[in-house]
């Protein structure tokens, strides 16, 4: 019997791509279309916005707990958040989770150590790249890390927010992600991690100057695994 997996969703692109992940790749503990048990919750996007803007980490948490509440009322047995960003906010709400938490920082970190990697480039939202979500979790595993300069990170803030969270995917995005990965490299990095859940819909190992660590596939990967181990 599958553990039921919960997904505390923020924005579309990046919830339905780690949803279809667990589904497309549950066979390979399930047999030919199966795949554990999994609900979703979303609040509107706009109302996680408004919180972010604002930097309200504490609004941003409760809106993330209300989900988790529901997910465990749903049957859920652990949870998972496909959002990077929204990951600043578990501090504030850590000791009223309903369920386990399995963090997408931690599972990238354990990937990047697993592959050999020793200094990853930072990619994201704004908000998450200069927050401490990956440096800490990297840190524990002891890994380096190097950000995308301010310029570098406006840029992609605004690719995230107005192109791909509304699944827009321009060949310029992709251009722009390649130069910022390629600066990366020459800094020393020897691999990229992909710290928007939605960058992965434009960058890949096919397409990047680095090896990519693909957080929405990685934590849906991950969250297969934990399903598969007995409640």
């Amino acid at each position: 019997m599958f553990q039921h997996i919960g997904i505390v969703g923020c924005s579309a692109e990046g919830a339905a791509l780690c949803y279809r992940t667990i589904c497309l790749e549950g066979e390979q503990f399930a047999g030919r279309y199966g795949h554990p048990e999994v609900s979703m919750h979303t609040h509107s996007f706009a109302d996680y916005m408004r919180a972010i803007e604002q930097q309200d980490w504490g609004a941003v948490g409760e809106l993330m707990l209300v989900s988790a509440e529901k997910l465990k009322q749903a049957g859920s047995d652990f949870l998972i958040c496909p959002d990077n960003t929204i990951h600043q906010a578990l501090p504030f709400i850590q000791s009223r989770l309903p369920r386990p938490w399995l963090h997408i920082a931690e599972v990238v970190a354990e990937e990047a150590v697993r592959r050999g990697f020793r200094c990853l480039g930072l990619l994201g939202t704004r908000w998450l790249v200069e927050s401490e979500v990956y440096p800490q979790a990297l840190a524990t595993h002891g890994l380096t890390y190097v950000r995308p300069n301010a310029t570098e990170r406006e840029e992609i803030n605004h690719i995230i927010f107005d192109e791909l969270v509304c699944g827009v995917f321009k060949p310029e995005a992709i251009a722009y992600h390649q130069s910022v990965i390629s600066r990366l490299k020459q800094t020393g990095c020897d691999a990229v991690v992909l710290g928007c859940t939605e960058i992965p819909l434009i960058m890949s190992d096919a397409n990047s100057p680095l090896p990519t660590l693909d957080s929405t596939r990685l934590l849906a990967r991950a969250a297969l695994r934990r399903a598969s181990e007995p409640r």
